[in-house]
């Protein structure tokens, strides 16, 4: 049997992204084995089609047509693999779906993602995007992983240092773009284990809650509860979480801009930079709530943007130039989209 043989044309995406843009793609293939990228690299016609990687889509933007090959990455499987004196090594394939690996983690006993619970889209993007919340990121507990390169047909292992992490980026983002497709990822989880609360939300649920001696369960149903409250469901409203990255400004712009405007939220950074909240820029600036055609910033956030039906691709570029024009137009700051564009 080929291992091109449920390859598809002509195929909807909506469901595909979590923005639930009815995209189409002019070809399809179910990823669950590496046989079958191999396929896809040494077919005369394929091997030349531009590529799209998908996971659980839900840090796209897709425009109306994909003349691409989407390849929707769906190898399943998780595992202790190893473990020494300090950590648990978990491995989990690329189309394991994010929370619920989170979720089987701390069920087993192994503590140090509950700051990333209820994150959406897969294993494999999770590094792509070094996705982050509440204090930590992807690379706090990344080990490594592995990757098919379509340029040399191989399979690679890649640390840390290789996939060149940084704020919402990686390697993946740059030189690598649809070029390595991450298998599976390896994480290093700490047997000495210690809860991570710089967050004051975190800090208040806990307390209200009566939790005194917080778990990692505990602080993984904090950040849940904050999330759920805070963020549109995607299976209910189509959105891609947050949609800009926060800012990040030299000292002397954040005093400037504080005196300026006094309640400016900002964070100190390990450089001496300062970090902004996009969110807070985008509702001073007027948008939280408001609406332009078939999308919208959220009403209870106004780092999402929504789908209020029937959205394109377009329809979202269009509103996020308007905000990021009329933020800097007030506060003479760059907002950076976070989603990718395709």
């Amino acid at each position: 049997m080929s291992t091109l043989n449920t390859l598809s044309h002509d195929v909807s995406l909506q469901k595909l992204n979590t923005f639930g843009i009815d995209a189409r793609a002019t070809l399809f293939l179910p990823i669950v084995d590496v046989a079958q990228l191999r396929a896809v690299r040494d077919d005369v016609s394929l091997s030349t089609t531009p590529r799209l990687i998908v996971g659980g889509g839900s840090n796209l933007v897709l425009s109306d047509h994909i003349d691409a090959l989407v390849l929707h990455m769906c190898l399943r499987g998780k595992a202790l693999t190893a473990e020494d004196e300090d950590f648990y090594y978990v491995t989990a394939a690329a189309g394991e779906n994010w929370h619920a690996f989170v979720t089987w983690t701390l069920g087993q006993g192994w503590a140090g993602l509950e700051n990333l619970s209820l994150i959406p889209g897969t294993v494999g993007a999770a590094p792509i995007q070094n996705i982050g919340a509440y204090g930590v990121e992807i690379q706090d507990v990344f080990h490594r992983l592995e990757a098919f390169d379509f340029e040399t047909g191989d399979v690679v292992v890649m640390d840390k240092a290789d996939c060149a992490f940084a704020y919402r980026d990686s390697i993946f983002k740059q030189q690598y773009r649809d070029r390595r497709v991450i298998l599976n990822v390896t994480f290093a989880l700490p047997k000495r284990w210690m809860p991570k609360l710089a967050y004051a939300d975190v800090e208040k649920w806990l307390l209200q809650a009566g939790v005194q001696a917080p778990t990692a369960t505990d602080v993984s149903e904090a950040i849940i509860a904050i999330r759920q409250a805070k963020l549109p469901d995607p299976q209910v409203i189509g959105n891609a979480g947050s949609f800009f990255k926060n800012p990040v400004v030299t000292a002397a712009a954040r005093n400037d801009l504080q005196q300026r405007f006094p309640a400016l939220v900002s964070y100190l950074q390990p450089t001496g930079d300062y970090k902004l909240a996009a969110g807070w820029l985008i509702e001073q600036a007027g948008w939280k709530g408001r609406q332009l055609g078939t999308v919208g910033v959220y009403e209870k956030q106004a780092l999402v943007l929504v789908n209020r039906g029937n959205a394109t691709g377009a329809d979202v570029r269009a509103l996020a130039e308007r905000i990021r024009s009329d933020v800097k137009k007030q506060f003479a700051v760059e907002l950076e989209v976070e989603p990718n564009f395709y």
